[in-house]
C-alpha cells in the first residue's frame, strides 16, 4: 500500500481516490497470497546494479507513456531504446492501468497502429 500512496496520481489525496478500493485490495491480495511481491521487484533490483552504465542499444520500436509520479528522462531512454512513440499525461500515476485505463489503452492502440 505504501507504493500506492507514493506513486498514484498526486492530485488524489488517498490511494483509493486514484484507484478503486476493490482494485487495490485485489492487487495487494494477489501479491500476498502468491508471495510474489519480492520477485516482482527483481527487475528494479537487477537494473539498479547497472545504473549509469551504457547498454547496447535496442532496435525494437518502443513506446513510452509518462504519467505523473513516473520519472522518465527522454534523452536517457533514447540512448538504449528506439523511441518511436512518446506521450506525457497530466493525470494518472505509476499504476496507470488501474488509475486511468482509458488513457493507457488509447495510447497503446495509437502506438501499435503505427507499426502495422
Amino acid at each position: 500500500m505504501e507504493k500506492f500512496k507514493e506513486w498514484t496520481d498526486p492530485a488524489a489525496e488517498l490511494p483509493e481516490d486514484a484507484v478503486d478500493r476493490d482494485g487495490l485490495l485485489t492487487d495487494v491480495t494477489l501479491y500476498w497470497l502468491t508471495a510474489t511481491a519480492g520477485s516482482s521487484a527483481g527487475l528494479y533490483y537487477e537494473r539498479a546494479k547497472s545504473w549509469g552504465q551504457t547498454s547496447k542499444p535496442s532496435g525494437v520500436p518502443t513506446g513510452v507513456a509518462v504519467f505523473p509520479m513516473d520519472i522518465t528522462i527522454r534523452n536517457i531512454a533514447e540512448r538504449e531504446h528506439n523511441i518511436v512513440h512518446w506521450s506525457e499525461f497530466d493525470r494518472g500515476g505509476h499504476f496507470a492501468a488501474m488509475e486511468t485505463p482509458d488513457l493507457l489503452i488509447n495510447d497503446v492502440r495509437t502506438f501499435f497502429r503505427q507499426l502495422r
